[in-house]
């Protein structure tokens, strides 16, 4: 059991990506049948924003601001003053996930941009490291790494279906009514 719980806290943005599944999944089963596609992607995206976006820049926080020495070490990194920095940009990452569960499609598209193009950076900074200082730590090369573009990669995919399914329901009201 220790093994599972250090597996799915090692690599927390895939964890909260299954539970964000999980979840959707058991919001839809709640709700009366048939779904239509508004409402699967409402339910994908709303828990997509607060487990991805939300609880794991919320856990990413925590990790970089109050236990920074365990999360560099597991990058693969020397503690350094911006483990500080990176808690407090994850911080407000979090909030605005929080925030974009139930928000407009607005807030929704800030809390994709700006946490991908961190992820995305992150990304890049990970490929930097493993061609030139070799470091192929988990937190710098495992999970973490493809997690830090599939996140940006699946965020702005629901956010497009989302954007393109709220203009047809303005085009046609009746047809993707929720009932």
């Amino acid at each position: 059991m220790n093994t599972f719980i250090r597996l799915l806290l090692e690599n927390f943005s895939l964890s909260f990506l299954i539970l964000g599944l999980i979840v959707s999944a058991i919001s839809l089963w709640r709700r009366k049948r048939p779904w239509n596609a508004p409402q699967i992607i409402e339910a994908l995206f709303a828990y997509f924003l607060f487990f991805s976006m939300g609880c794991s820049f919320f856990y990413n926080f925590i990790m970089h601001s109050f236990f920074g020495e365990t999360a560099a070490r597991y990058i693969g990194w020397e503690q350094s003053p911006f483990q500080f920095e990176v808690g407090t940009a994850s911080l407000g990452y979090a909030v605005v996930g929080f925030l974009a569960f139930h928000g407009s499609l607005g807030m929704r598209a800030a809390a994709v941009v700006g946490p991908s193009m961190f992820l995305l950076g992150a990304a890049g900074g990970h490929i930097y490291q493993m061609i030139t200082a070799h470091n192929f730590a988990p937190g710098n090369a495992g999970i973490i790494f493809y997690t830090d573009i599939l996140i940006p990669i699946i965020g702005f995919l629901l956010l497009g279906l989302q954007y393109r399914y709220s203009q047809v329901a303005q085009s046609s009201p009746q047809r993707y009514t929720s009932s």
